[in-house]
């Protein structure tokens, strides 16, 4: 068990609602020049959840299972910040109150929180129903590895994780180790406690040498040379930990999004490539 400052820790209440899709434009201009109406955030997807696959389909930053936020800015902030991936979230109104999903991610510039529900569940939900999240995990120390910024995971989840203590590093399954120069959208953030930021999936090289068609919502990666301790920076030996937590993009710049969960300019982190390392094998989630 790696061990963290788990009675330090602080465990509140926030909220938010589902968030329908909108719509400024209906046409999102594709790296090639191309322009597309296709789905794209927000609202209740019923048929992608942690666990399938988020390349290759017919939408644009597509985000699994339910899309939230809270309508008031500032908590809507907090909501944002201190929600943590792994926290459960709770039906709270409407036919499926009392029932119990995960947080998934968290999608900066359309600052949604991404919550994963049991099938039936999201066929009882609405654009109406709303969701208390015990948000927790924001502040988590590891007690033997202070050189390693952890953020916006849950403390329980931590343990579920696979991951190994090895000559003083942390040995982490990941499903893919992704170069620093495919990093793109998101890049000038000053924080990493919210959002995400892109993998660049336009380059038919890279994306087949690396296999990023096999990325699935809920993946657990690995990227090369980028700090994210504040926002993300390039730095030689760095070494960043994060969750897919929406789909692919035909927008330049965009592609696959990821939330951090920890990272380390040195490189006390190491990856070990695991098919299973994915959000819905840890939460033992069903659909």
């Amino acid at each position: 068990m790696i061990k963290f400052n788990k009675e330090q820790l602080i465990m509140q209440s926030v909220q938010g609602k589902v968030h329908p899709p909108v719509m400024k434009r209906q046409y999102r201009v594709g790296s090639d020049g191309r322009p597309w109406i296709l789905p794209a955030t927000g609202g209740i997807t019923y048929n992608f959840q942690i666990g399938d696959g988020c390349m290759g389909l017919a939408g644009d930053h597509v985000e699994p299972g339910v899309s939230t936020k809270n309508p008031d800015p500032a908590m809507d902030m907090a909501y944002n910040t201190l929600t943590c991936v792994g926290n459960q979230a709770k039906v709270i109104t409407g036919e499926a109150k009392g029932t119990v999903g995960y947080v998934t991610g968290k999608h900066g510039g359309i600052d949604h929180v991404m919550i994963a529900f049991e099938q039936e569940v999201l066929e009882k939900l609405t654009i109406d129903d709303q969701f208390l999240v015990k948000a927790c995990g924001q502040g988590m120390t590891l007690t033997d590895y202070p050189e390693i910024t952890v953020m916006n995971l849950d403390p329980e989840l931590l343990n579920k994780m696979g991951i190994e203590e090895q000559d003083g590093c942390l040995v982490v399954p990941v499903t893919k180790v992704i170069p620093a120069a495919l990093m793109g959208s998101g890049l000038g953030s000053d924080t990493m406690l919210s959002g995400d930021y892109d993998i660049m999936t336009r380059d038919a090289k890279s994306f087949a040498e690396l296999g990023l068609q096999e990325l699935r919502f809920g993946d657990i990666v690995m990227i090369q040379d980028h700090c994210n301790d504040h926002g993300p920076d390039y730095c030689q030996g760095a070494v960043t930990i994060g969750v897919i937590i929406h789909g692919d993009s035909y927008i330049s710049g965009h592609g696959p999004g990821v939330t951090v969960l920890m990272s380390c300019r040195t490189p006390k982190i190491k990856a070990k490539l695991d098919p299973n390392a994915n959000l819905a094998n840890y939460l033992n989630f069903k659909k």
